[in-house]
């Protein structure tokens, strides 16, 4: 491991970045790293974990001071949900989800709403982003939910699926189609929808693979009755914040993919060098040892684009698409193909739950998934070398 210990030295976090870090991994190593066999095997929403993050304030360092913040640099809150998702790939989604449903509110609303909304994720609420539905995945202008004006009300009808937090989140992002606008694409809106709004109701929750303490919620709006003032931007504003919030997600997404591959490494690698076979250690054997020597160069690489990508986005740089689409489609593609690695390594071990690696290869999967599925990011990213 001693490339990846350089490469974290490297870094050259502040004083005050390196004692954050120092508290989130003391937080993991104490109550988030135990907790996670038994979030994952009884699928129960990881409460205690949640509490321990906010015991650190770590929603505050995407918030800024003026709601409540104390506000890190990004490459610092990358570094945080990769931590997290090392110990509890359940836990570092719901603390990643936070900022994804967040950030375009921070970023487009109006300081009125920012003063009046952000102040309760900042002391550790949760929050939740709302796009999917049954009719509309990858694809979120064909969504169906109705945004209905009146008065100084906005209707809510329609549903959401496959919806992380939705649940339990004190601030959902919400994501539709305002009934007065035609065009299916400039029609979308977005608002924020406060916990308690009457009409709202949780119809299941969802019984998933991987990722089992981190809730999914089908989600319905029978008539919710939201305040016009909760409405981010105008009306027809919604496609353009969309986009803009899942370029700034997806690098997140990477980091949480990041961590489920680094814990399935260093498994693995630990497992190798303990293991024997034919009076040797399976890591002795040539065979084995090209596959560390590609994994950890991928990882490597993988990582110092992460980097590049943070930095981009802390310098101001507008238009970073295709960069964070490589980093999201990398990182988890590399996540599956190490957690896989990882399972066969420990032979007929790793199909059974006494190894991590068995819930490492189940939390990889859908990291190829959500964000935009893979195939998708292919295409985009491929697309923009075509000549009009």
């Amino acid at each position: 491991m001693k490339i990846f210990e350089q490469i974290e030295r490297r870094r050259k976090w502040n004083e005050n970045e390196r004692l954050l870090l120092d508290q989130v991994d003391r937080v993991v190593e104490e109550v988030i790293a135990p907790n996670a066999a038994h979030v994952d095997e009884t699928g129960k929403f990881p409460w205690a974990s949640v509490e321990a993050i906010n015991t650190l304030g770590l929603n505050t360092i995407f918030i800024p001071e003026a709601y409540g913040g104390v506000p890190m640099s990004f490459r610092l809150y990358l570094a945080v949900v990769r931590r997290i998702s090392e110990a509890c790939a359940s836990t570092g989604i719901i603390y990643a989800t936070n900022f994804h449903a967040m950030k375009p509110l921070i970023e487009f609303g109006s300081d009125e709403q920012k003063h009046r909304l952000l102040p309760l994720i900042s002391k550790g609420g949760l929050a939740s982003l709302a796009i999917t539905e049954e009719s509309a995945g990858s694809d979120a202008t064909g969504m169906k939910t109705t945004f209905r004006p009146d008065g100084d009300a906005v209707v809510v009808d329609g549903s959401k699926l496959f919806i992380t937090s939705g649940d339990v989140a004190d601030r959902i992002l919400l994501f539709g189609k305002y009934s007065e606008i035609d065009d299916p694409k400039k029609s979308i809106s977005v608002l924020v929808l406060e916990k308690g709004t009457p009409g709202f109701e949780v119809l299941r929750l969802e019984q998933k693979m991987g990722h089992r303490g981190s809730s999914t919620a089908a989600l319905r709006f029978d008539s919710c009755r939201v305040p016009r003032a909760n409405l981010v931007g105008k009306p027809g504003d919604g496609l353009a914040i969309l986009l803009e919030s899942l370029n700034r997600s997806r690098p997140s997404v990477a980091a949480h993919a990041m961590g489920i591959a680094m814990a399935a490494f260093k498994d693995m690698m630990s497992y190798m060098n303990l293991r024997r076979q034919s009076g040797r250690k399976i890591s002795e054997f040539q065979a084995n040892q090209f596959l560390l020597a590609d994994l950890a160069t991928d990882l490597a690489m993988t990582d110092a684009w992460l980097d590049y990508l943070a930095d981009l986005i802390e310098t101001g740089v507008d238009d970073f698409g295709l960069e964070a689409s490589m980093a999201k489609m990398r990182a988890s593609d590399l996540a599956m193909r190490v957690a896989t690695e990882a399972v066969q390594m420990h032979g007929g071990y790793g199909y059974c739950r006494d190894y991590r690696v068995e819930r490492l290869m189940r939390d990889a999967k859908v990291t190829q998934i959500w964000e935009g599925t893979n195939q998708v990011h292919r295409q985009l990213i491929g697309r923009s070398f075509a000549t009009k």
